[in-house]
């Protein structure tokens, strides 16, 4: 019998099978996608798969079914859509739209005003304007932000956080565009600065460098600091806060949405807890949150401001024989250098808190360092309530301050020696006649010794040039 001999037929893209295809093509990004609608016409129907849509609309745009039902589109014309308004943005949309939609889903029970207080989305049109009108280009991430929320209302509470002391309070609007460009920088010092930010109590802002000048890197978001010690009005320090728009803003976000910034009365406090920053004795656990405050701080002259906040609570199942009162505190401050101080006094700022089963006590104080960092311990006195002279210490976990990353004035890096060495000089001779202006007041009253006593005993802030320490 002769032998039969067959060929098989070639294999072409057209004979292969539809699911292996589909398979194939639902691990192609949405570019390679459109692409494939050029090289053939089974291609091209394939490409068009809604299924294959489904995933680039939940990837780049957050769409969810919900919203496809409410537009009655399929997948591939709901991405094309998306894509011809907010396209330029697609390698920033779905972060910054994810950290919006957290935000405001966190915000909406618990600070329903600020939820309102937010402004519909700007144009295209509006961003191009303002780019036109302050002559630079908006970076990418900013102009997506703000193509879904055109900043905020000026109202209080802001929406970036705020912060109260005795005789001080911070709180930070989100500018609309049209105000940021009015706040642009051309002055030396801050040249090429957009305000991102703006509190109506202090006049403080948080600026993104919209081009690379002055040492700063290009969008950089960063607190100004101005050289107290240099006589040139362009020596501006910075606290870098944020490498671009996007981390800046996300890394609040995640803050705010994790319990990371405590919300009290209505407004979300930019402290930080660290989960190690709590100690227990017996009934009573006591937890620090610390922020750090750079409209009170300087890199020159060095002074660092920190406020931390404390809570002391004792246990709901403790015995109600238990029910204490704090009488005294001790602190063991240390700076990054090493040097000790040591402080003690009767009561928390000026109270002396009951404490029962149960029952919180919250407090808020702050401290100064010289270095850019430090620490503080120490423990509270207490004495049963039902037993007087029965006293026990309870322990305060040690808590650690540090500022942000800063940069040195560029103004002040490009003196000259005979220049920088005169400064010092004026500096030394500034801080000699503040010593003996300080040796003659306590020579000419005692008065003046009774109220430092009082201030570093009772945390009654005293006024000076900056704000004092408090414990």
């Amino acid at each position: 019998m002769a032998a039969v001999e067959t060929e098989s037929a070639p294999l072409t893209l057209e004979s292969l099978p539809t699911d292996p295809l589909l398979l194939i093509l639902s691990f192609l990004d949405y570019r390679d996608l459109i692409n494939c609608c050029y090289v053939s016409r089974r291609l091209s129907q394939l490409s068009s798969h809604d299924p294959l849509w489904r995933r680039h609309c939940k990837k780049y745009w957050l769409i969810s079914e919900e919203e496809k039902t409410q537009k009655n589109q399929c997948w591939k014309s709901l991405f094309i859509d998306t894509y011809s308004d907010v396209g330029r943005y697609i390698d920033h949309y779905a972060a910054i739209k994810k950290a919006w939609d957290d935000l405001k889903k966190y915000l909406e029970p618990r600070c329903p005003r600020m939820v309102l207080s937010l402004k519909e989305g700007a144009r295209e049109e509006d961003l191009d304007a303002v780019e036109a009108q302050i002559g630079c280009k908006l970076p990418d991430d900013y102009r997506c932000s703000y193509r879904i929320h055109n900043g905020q209302k000026l109202v209080v509470p802001g929406l970036l956080g705020s912060m109260a002391l005795s005789n001080h309070y911070r709180s930070e609007d989100l500018l609309d565009v049209d105000t940021a460009a009015g706040g642009f920088q051309q002055r030396q010092g801050l040249k090429y600065c957009l305000p991102l930010t703006f509190c109506i109590h202090t006049g403080l802002s948080q600026y993104i460098a919209v081009e690379a000048a002055e040492g700063r890197n290009k969008n950089e978001v960063f607190y100004q600091c101005p050289d107290q010690m240099a006589r040139n009005p362009a020596a501006i320090d910075m606290f870098i806060i944020g490498a671009t728009f996007t981390d800046w803003f996300t890394s609040y976000v995640n803050n705010v949405v994790s319990g990371g910034f405590p919300i009290i009365r209505d407004q979300i406090f930019r402290y930080v807890h660290d989960a190690e920053c709590v100690a227990t004795t017996g009934d009573i656990t006591v937890s620090v949150s610390t922020s750090f405050l750079p409209e009170l701080s300087s890199v020159h002259p060095p002074h660092y401001f920190f406020t931390y906040r404390i809570r002391i609570e004792m246990s709901k199942d403790a015995l109600p024989e238990k029910a204490c009162q704090l009488d005294s505190r001790y602190w063991r401050i240390t700076n990054a250098k090493g040097d000790v101080e040591e402080v003690q006094g009767p009561g928390v700022v000026g109270e002396f808190p009951i404490i029962s089963p149960g029952r919180v006590y919250e407090y808020t104080s702050c401290t100064t360092f010289s270095t850019t960092s430090g620490y503080m311990e120490g423990y509270y006195t207490f004495h049963f309530l039902y037993f007087k002279d029965k006293i026990f210490n309870v322990a305060i976990p040690r808590f650690h301050m540090a500022c942000p990353t800063f940069r040195v004035s560029i103004a002040r890096l490009e003196m000259g020696p005979d220049e920088y060495e005169e400064m010092e000089e004026e500096e030394e001779e500034e801080e000699e006649e503040d010593d003996e202006d300080d040796s003659a007041d306590m020579d000419e009253s005692d008065e003046d010794d009774e109220e430092e006593r009082r201030r570093r005993v009772f945390d009654v802030p005293i006024r000076r040039r900056r704000c004092s320490r408090l414990f």
